[in-house]
């Protein structure tokens, strides 16, 4: 099965969905457990689908999910965004220093010394302050690769970008990625999963050297 970026997916009644943004897989296992859906005529936000509702990839690479479906509009969206008390989530703050500088575009409180009807206030009671915070819905351990990530040899070097993510037929395993080279030719390389160091969500970084994926021959499909 070959994920490639920007194909468009469809219900099994042919209603087109939106297009494919990110391809979920464990760095570890290379396992795909989902594909995360881009915003289209049925989707008002970026959806997470799990793999298993993926029945068929055509020759023209469009996606085709399985009758039994259900309700998709019940799919979690892919990010979430909240506001959180500053040092919740994320560098945890020293306890003994706080920050209570205020977000007006989160709330609004009186002028110190004053309570909201204008009248001294009695206590002034500290403000902590609130930063916006987005959490993706995908399993833990898993990464969310962007389309179109940058491909990092081991000496550092930018071998290409990820065009389509090649998957096991029968188990949901990620085998190879088709990287793309070049502004203008588009020259594609095949490479193997095993070459692999780290998966981040805009890039990937390989094993290997840049003069092993030179002397790849051109993947032709």
């Amino acid at each position: 099965m070959q994920l490639k970026e920007g194909a468009d997916i469809y219900t099994a009644e042919g209603k087109r969905v939106g297009s494919l943004d990110r391809v979920v897989l464990d760095p570890r296992s290379k396992e795909v457990t989902g594909i995360v859906v881009r915003k289209g005529l049925l989707f008002g936000e970026d959806r997470v689908v799990p793999i298993s509702l993926v029945a068929t990839v055509t020759d023209e690479g469009n996606i085709n999910l399985r009758p039994g479906a259900g309700d998709l509009e019940e799919l979690p969206n892919f990010a979430e965004t909240e506001y959180v008390p500053s040092g919740v989530h994320g560098t945890p703050q020293d306890p003994r220093v706080v920050d209570w500088t205020v977000d007006r575009s989160v709330y609004w409180y009186p002028p110190v010394g004053f309570t909201s009807w204008g009248a001294p206030a009695v206590v002034n009671q500290p403000v902590p302050e609130y930063v916006l915070e987005t959490t993706h819905n995908i399993p833990e351990g898993t990464v969310a690769l962007k389309r179109g990530a940058q491909v990092l040899s081991s000496d550092d070097e930018r071998v290409g970008d990820v065009a389509e993510v090649l998957t096991e037929p029968e188990a949901d395993r990620a085998t190879h990625l088709v990287i793309s080279e070049g502004l203008l030719l588009k020259e594609k390389k095949l490479i193997p999963t095993q070459w692999i160091s780290a998966v981040l969500e805009d890039r990937v970084i390989l094993a290997v050297d840049a003069q092993v994926i030179e002397n790849l021959p051109e993947y032709r499909r």
